[in-house]
C-alpha cells in the first residue's frame, strides 16, 4: 500500500534509502524513454518533412481540383450537353407522335442530329460522363428499338444507369423487347421478370407481368406465366393490364392440362 510522504521528507534508514533511490531511478527510465521516443519522432518528422509535404500538397490539390473540376467544367459541361439536347428530344417527341416513314425520318434525327444541333449519338459521344449523355443513352436506345436496329438498342440501353423506379423498369423492358423481335423470347423473359422486379408501382410493374406472362407462353412455361398473371389479379386490378388476364390465363392453364 502506497504511503503518502510531505514535501521534503527524507528517508530515515537504509531501507527507505534504497526504496527512494529505486523510485527516483524507475521515474529518471520514464522520462528518459519519453524524451528519447519524442526525439526519434522529431527526427522522423525531420528526416521526412518533404515526403510529408508532398503527399500533403497532394491531398490539397486533389480536393482542389475535384471542387474545380465540378464547378469550372463539368456544371458548364452539363448545361451545354443539355442545351445542345433539346432540338433532339424535340425530334424524339415529335416521332413518337407520327408514324410510318415520317417517324422514321424523325427518329433518325434525333439519332444523328439536325438543324445544326447534335443528335443524341453525339451527345453520348461528346458528353460523356454528364446526365444529358446517360439520358441520351436512354433516348437512343428506344430511337433504335423503334427504327428496327434492335442490337444497338440493346447497346444503348444496357449501358443507361438510373435509380428512377420508371426509366430504370421502362430501360430494362425495352432490352426485353428488343430480344424478342430478335427471335431470342428466354432473354427477353428474363428483361421483363428483371423489370417487374425492380420496382413496385401501378404503371411498370404490371405492364412487365403482363409481357412476362405472354413471353413465358411462348417459351412454353405456364406455370410461370400463371404466376405472373395472378399476381396482376391480386396485386394491381386496377391496372389497364388487368382486364387482359383472363384470356392468358386461360391460355396458361389449357396448356397445362
Amino acid at each position: 500500500m502506497a504511503t503518502y510522504k510531505k514535501r521534503g521528507y527524507k528517508p530515515s534508514n537504509k531501507e527507505e534509502k534504497e526504496i527512494t533511490a529505486e523510485q527516483e531511478s524507475t521515474t529518471a527510465e520514464v522520462f528518459n524513454s519519453l524524451d528519447e521516443g519524442a526525439s526519434r519522432t522529431e527526427t522522423w518528422v525531420a528526416d521526412n518533412q518533404k515526403y510529408i509535404y508532398i503527399i500533403v500538397g497532394v491531398a490539397i490539390v486533389a480536393v482542389l481540383g475535384y471542387l474545380g473540376y465540378n464547378r469550372f467544367i463539368q456544371e458548364p459541361k452539363q448545361n451545354e450537353a443539355a442545351n445542345e439536347m433539346a432540338q433532339a428530344q424535340e425530334y424524339m417527341a415529335s416521332a413518337l407522335r407520327a408514324n410510318g416513314a415520317q417517324s422514321d425520318s424523325l427518329y433518325n434525327l434525333a439519332l444523328n442530329g439536325g438543324e445544326g444541333k447534335y443528335g443524341f449519338l453525339d451527345i453520348i459521344e461528346n458528353y460523356g460522363g454528364t446526365d444529358a449523355s446517360n439520358l441520351a443513352k436512354y433516348n437512343a436506345g428506344f430511337a433504335f428499338l423503334r427504327t428496327g436496329k434492335y442490337q444497338e438498342a440493346i447497346e444503348k440501353l444496357e449501358s443507361f444507369d438510373s435509380d428512377d423506379e420508371i426509366f430504370s423498369a421502362l430501360a430494362a423492358g425495352g432490352i426485353g423487347d428488343a430480344f424478342l423481335q430478335l427471335d431470342q423470347p428466354e432473354e427477353a423473359l428474363g428483361y421483363y421478370e428483371k423489370a417487374a422486379e425492380m420496382r413496385s408501382n401501378s404503371f411498370t410493374t404490371p405492364r412487365f407481368l403482363l409481357k412476362a406472362a405472354i413471353t413465358a407462353l411462348k417459351t412454353g412455361d405456364a406455370d410461370a406465366a400463371e404466376e405472373y398473371l395472378l399476381q396482376i389479379e391480386e396485386e394491381y386490378s386496377d391496372a389497364p393490364e388487368a382486364d387482359k388476364v383472363a384470356i392468358y390465363l386461360g391460355q396458361a392453364r389449357a396448356m397445362k392440362n
